[in-house]
C-alpha cells in the first residue's frame, strides 16, 4: 500500500496483519515435535497447538509490535501459539479486570496462564487482579496470581510490604496443601518477594527455611523446583553487587 507525502513522493506503509494471516503462518511454521513438548509442560494431550517454536513466536511479535484489536482476533482462535502472541502484543493499558478475568477463564492449563499474568502484571489493575486470584480455588487463576506477584517485582511494582508480609504467612501456612501447579508459582512469589524486598529479606528466609522441599510434580519434563533459600540469596547478592561502586584501577606514576 502506497500513500503520497507533501512533497509528492510514494511512501510505502506497512500493511496490518489480520488474525487469519497470523494464524496461517503459524500452522505452516508448526512441527510435531514443538507440539509434544507443549503437552508434556501442560500436561495434558489437549493442548490445541500447532507446535511452533518461540523463536519463531518472537519473530512474529517483533513484526506485530502493539496491535490490541489483533490480539483480541488471536486470542478468539483458542490457539496456544496464539494466545502467547495476544498476550504479548495486546496494549496492557486496556487490559480491565473484567478482560482479565475473561481472558484467565479461557485459560485451560497453567502454562497458558503465566503469559496471561505477565500481560496483567503489566496493567493498571494488576494489583487488584493479583489480590484476587491470589485467593481464587481454581488452580489455573491461582498460579496466575501467584505469577502476576512475581512478574511485579520483575518490573519494579511491588506490592507494599504490609501484603506481601500477610502472602508470606499465607504461603508458608498454605504452600504443601495446595494443588501442584500453584505450589510452584507460591514457591516462586516467595523467592520473588525475598529476593526484592529487603525490609522482608529475613522473614521470607525464615519461611523457606520452615517450609522445607516444596514437592512439584512437573511431569515428563526437565523442570525443577527452584530451592527458595538459594535463589533468595544470589538475588540479594546481585543486588549488594550492583550497589556497590567499581574499584578504580591504581593510578599511574606521573612522568618526571
Amino acid at each position: 500500500m502506497a500513500t503520497e507525502t507533501r512533497t509528492g513522493m510514494a511512501r510505502t506503509t506497512a500493511k496490518r496483519a489480520t488474525a487469519p494471516e497470523i494464524l496461517a503462518r503459524l500452522e505452516k511454521l508448526g512441527k510435531p515435535g514443538t507440539r509434544a513438548i507443549y503437552e508434556r509442560h501442560a500436561g495434558r494431550k489437549d493442548v490445541d497447538a500447532f507446535g511452533v517454536s518461540f523463536a519463531d513466536i518472537e519473530k512474529i511479535r517483533k513484526e506485530i509490535k502493539r496491535d490490541h484489536e489483533l490480539a483480541l482476533a488471536l486470542w478468539k482462535s483458542g490457539r496456544f501459539e496464539a494466545r502467547v502472541i495476544a498476550t504479548m502484543v495486546a496494549d496492557p493499558a486496556q487490559v480491565t479486570a473484567a478482560l482479565a478475568d475473561r481472558l484467565i477463564g479461557d485459560v485451560r492449563h497453567a502454562q497458558a496462564g503465566y503469559f496471561v499474568a505477565e500481560l496483567v502484571a503489566a496493567s493498571p489493575v494488576a494489583d487488584a487482579v493479583m489480590r484476587k486470584w491470589t485467593r481464587a480455588r481454581s488452580e489455573i487463576v491461582q498460579t496466575a496470581g501467584y505469577a502476576v506477584l512475581g512478574s511485579l517485582f520483575r518490573l519494579k511494582a511491588p506490592p507494599p510490604d504490609d501484603f506481601c508480609a500477610s502472602v508470606l504467612e499465607t504461603i508458608e501456612r498454605e504452600i504443601h496443601d495446595t494443588p501442584n501447579r500453584a505450589r510452584y508459582a507460591m514457591n516462586g512469589a516467595l523467592i520473588a518477594i525475598g529476593g526484592g524486598s529487603p525490609a522482608l529479606r529475613e522473614r521470607a528466609l525464615a519461611a523457606a527455611k520452615r517450609i522445607g522441599k516444596v514437592e512439584v510434580d512437573h511431569g515428563d519434563t526437565d523442570c525443577k523446583t527452584p530451592d527458595a533459600t538459594t535463589y533468595i540469596l544470589k538475588m540479594a547478592a546481585r543486588e549488594a553487587a550492583k550497589k556497590t561502586p567499581a574499584k578504580k584501577p591504581p593510578r599511574g606514576k606521573k612522568k618526571a
